[in-house]
């Protein structure tokens, strides 16, 4: 009985704590459904006494280039998750599955690498990609995030904890390092590969920092910048901006409810030893 208590006691104190943290979430969508007058009105009105919601999701997708804007993060984020994934899976199966001279060594620079702040590397970024002629192109974004050493350490870590006996058997039944990879190594990995790919997609996709950065063309500019310029140049219509934020974070909540079981299963395997 006393277990029973402390159970439903505790499970209330989180349904307070979530509900605490989903204020502001709430307060977003009350916000686009609402006239610009009345957004900041005290107390808050949680439900609007005079509803907006149709003249203010028309105007940001109809009259504002958002849906150009809206393509180009998913193009980006897509891509550049694609890629990020790849070359994780690649690099994390020839740190530790590949034999080689130097490979901790090689690991080890990784790491020393991770710990620099990205912002103490933006200008010399960003004048080599002027030489290359990646500024202000979305391929050019897609490949900043694509080459990531959090993920190759995640990986790496999953490929660690699966038996060589795996490979020794592939390999005796006349299997290269591309079978193995792609037919025994990676569905054993699966879990992980999908948690590090939705992490991935979301980072890319609330990204800020280097659109701002690597992008000048309006017509290339992600959700982000979008928002942020939409604001601006109408006066900050906070209606408007948080109709632009609801309809943006709309992919974040397909791509989480898809994919949270493999990400739990990530999560699980990643803190089982052996």
């Amino acid at each position: 009985m006393q277990l029973s208590i402390k159970k439903s006691a505790s499970t209330l104190v989180m349904i307070v704590i979530g509900l605490f943290f989903l204020f502001p979430f709430f307060w977003m969508i009350s916000a686009s459904l609402k006239q610009e007058t009345d957004v900041f009105n005290f107390p808050i009105e949680w439900i609007p006494k005079h509803w907006n919601a149709v003249q203010n999701y028309t105007q940001v997708w109809v009259e504002t280039p958002f849906a150009q804007y809206y393509g180009n993060s998913i193009l980006v984020s897509v891509i550049t998750t694609a890629l990020s994934v790849l070359v994780s899976c690649l690099a994390a199966y020839g740190f530790t599955k590949v034999q080689f001279k130097g490979r901790e060594a090689i690991f080890l620079i990784l790491l020393v690498v991770y710990m620099i702040p990205h912002q103490a590397i933006l200008v010399p970024q960003f004048i080599i990609y002027r030489m290359l002629g990646l500024y202000d192109t979305l391929t050019g974004l897609i490949l900043l995030n694509s080459f990531s050493v959090l993920g190759t350490f995640l990986l790496r870590q999953a490929f660690l904890s699966i038996n060589n006996e795996f490979m020794e058997s592939a390999r005796m039944d006349g299997a290269g390092h591309v079978r193995i990879f792609t037919s025994v190594m990676l569905p054993l990995v699966r879990p992980m590969v999908a948690t590090y790919a939705i992490l991935r997609f979301i980072w890319t996709w609330n990204d800020y920092q280097n659109p701002l950065i690597f992008l000048n063309s309006k017509h290339l500019f992600t959700l982000q910048l979008g928002i942020q310029s939409f604001g601006n140049e109408n006066g900050q219509f906070y209606s408007l901006v948080m109709a632009g934020a609801v309809s943006a974070i709309l992919p974040l909540l397909v791509v989480f409810v898809l994919g949270q079981k493999h990400v739990i299963e990530g999560i699980s395997a990643g803190g089982v030893k052996g």
